[in-house]
């Protein structure tokens, strides 16, 4: 069962980024150890959707962490007439974040990014290296594979906006039906409350447009720049994941120097919430320098 969440210790607020207007979450004492947390690209993502239980974890050990939604998501700026394809809306990310550092007045942090959000991590390593801790990457994109189908209907959403399309592709993140239990209905119908809104449909029909394994590959971070990445970074996946596969993490550990890998058997690819207390606990010894 999915567990309540504590919003208490959470702070919803709005900064200018740049051309565009960013919405994050924040928790935890500001000047400590940073967090920053970039969430993944399902239809209907948010900052919150991703990481409504690291938030508070984290804040809870000392860190400072910040959660966007990004530019196109959740209640961050839209485009009035966005980029086609993600290699263009890469761009806007990485300004996004770089220019939400330099507003919050953050010299260095630590980087936890969630399949979308782990190539975005990546790609912000390699712009901004000076300012990048350690970093955590799960489920990540940004290694070449052929796209999966799962993922290939995630991106086609529109194709077929529905109810019954949400809730398949939820069933997707969680290895265990019986996880999700009687929040399955509830869960879809919030994830598409907020992937119908015009302008956030908009936006997403102009980041993933077919044919859909160009933007897979426009994500990828080339191994000799893999190789010069010098942090410290932990690849967690989850074995049964059927929207992007493990052999993805495999593929980065292989070029990335100074890493270390975690599988979760019986997971798939929402590792933070199917098995949020591992996660939490892994991630914090990883940041605390412990493993």
């Amino acid at each position: 069962m999915m567990e309540e969440t504590d919003m208490e210790n959470m702070n919803d607020i709005y900064i200018q980024t740049g051309a565009y207007q960013t919405h994050l979450h924040e928790a935890g004492p500001k000047g400590k150890e940073t967090i920053l947390f970039i969430h993944g690209s399902g239809p209907g993502a948010t900052a919150f959707s991703n990481w409504q239980h690291a938030l508070p974890f984290f804040s809870e050990h000392g860190f400072y962490s910040i959660a966007p939604d990004l530019i196109g998501f959740g209640k961050s700026e839209k485009p009035d007439s966005p980029p086609q394809g993600t290699r263009a809306w890469l761009k806007i990310w990485i300004e996004q974040l770089k220019q939400l550092l330099d507003a919050l007045h953050i010299e260095r942090t630590h980087v936890v990014g969630n399949s979308l959000g782990g190539a975005v991590a990546l790609h912000l390593v390699l712009h901004i290296p000076e300012r990048i801790n350690r970093v955590t990457l799960m489920g990540p994109v940004g290694a070449p594979f052929p796209i999966t189908t799962e993922l290939d209907r995630i991106w086609g959403f529109y194709e077929d906006a529905s109810k019954e399309t949400m809730m398949q592709i939820i069933r997707w993140f969680a290895y265990d039906d019986q996880f999700l239990r009687d929040q399955l209905s509830e869960i879809a119908e919030m994830r598409l409350a907020s992937a119908l809104q015009p302008e956030i449909r908009r936006s997403y029909e102009a980041m993933f447009p077919s044919p859909r394994q160009q933007h897979v590959d426009d994500l990828v971070v080339p191994a000799a720049s893999l190789r010069r990445i010098e942090q410290p970074v932990l690849l967690i996946h989850g074995r049964e994941d059927p929207i992007i596969p493990v052999e993805t993490s495999h593929y980065l550990a292989q070029h990335l120097p100074n890493m270390k890998l975690a599988i979760f058997g019986q997971c798939s690819h929402w590792t933070q919430i199917e098995h949020r207390h591992a996660f939490h606990q892994l991630v914090l010894q990883f940041f605390t320098n412990k493993i």
